[in-house]
């Protein structure tokens, strides 16, 4: 009996020896699996950072296409916010936001092909209004182009800051990103661009716009009228979908 009692207590022994083994080497196995899932974990989640970083920002000062915007109006007469020969009998209006991802959109597919077909001949001029209702920051973005026009470079910095429009309302029209837009639009005087887009006529201008798009009854961006020697006073057009009605409206109108 003394001999099979210590026959089963050398193999109770070495069972419990082989037990500890296998919890080592499983708690060791857990270790590596689970230092590579935080691994993993940090890497995910500095991935969506970058990118949440890169959908909210937006704005970035490393500007785009500044010198696309510089051959798509070279050669037309800019004054104030107005593109074109002054004396065009026929005004198109278009209010807008700069923060608005449809104005940009406009900005880029339609807007283009009438500035090209009637802006550049001189059958029409075309004039910028902000309505700034996407949110407060409209306002100082708009302020900068008005202040831009008064150098000559109004139209350059509405194009310009649509190509870098960052998500709206996100934070990103901050001072350095309009002051980033007036140098890449050809603003002059950089200098008296910051006094005049701080100052109480300009701000009152965009305000002055945003109170005149209301009153003609329109609720979004952009928003069109026309006015010429076939029209009654500006008659509004909404927001057509397509160049070709905004093109038949100049004819119109003439």
């Amino acid at each position: 009996m003394s001999g099979k009692s210590a026959r089963d207590e050398r193999r109770e022994e070495r069972l419990q020896a082989e037990s500890q083994g296998e919890q080592q080497e499983r708690r060791k196995r857990l270790l590596q699996i689970g230092s590579a899932a935080i691994f993993i974990a940090v890497v995910v989640v500095a991935v969506l950072i970058v990118i949440s970083s890169n959908e909210s920002s937006g704005g970035d000062t490393n500007l785009e296409e500044v010198q696309a915007v510089k051959n798509g109006l070279a050669g037309i007469q800019q004054s104030g916010l107005v593109l074109g020969d002054p004396r065009a009998t026929v005004t198109l209006y278009e209010y807008g936001d700069l923060q608005c991802p449809v104005c940009k959109s406009f900005s880029e597919q339609i807007v283009p092909e009438v500035i090209e077909s009637q802006v550049r001949t001189g059958e029409a001029k075309l004039e910028f209004r902000n309505f700034t209702i996407i949110s407060q920051e409209s306002v100082p973005a708009g302020a900068a182009a008005v202040a831009a026009g008064k150098q000559g470079r109004g139209w350059d910095y509405i194009e310009l800051f649509y190509r870098n429009q960052g998500k709206e309302a996100s934070g990103y029209v901050t001072d350095e990103f309009l002051k980033e837009v007036a140098r890449g639009a050809g603003v002059p005087n950089i200098g008296q661009w910051e006094k005049d887009r701080e100052s109480k006529q300009v701000v009152k201008e965009v305000e002055d716009t945003t109170a005149e798009a209301q009153r003609l009854g329109f609720t979004g961006t952009p928003s069109f009228a026309v006015e010429g020697p076939g029209t009654k006073g500006k008659e509004t057009l909404g927001t057509p979908g397509e160049a070709g009605l905004l093109e038949e409206a100049i004819e119109e109108a003439s």
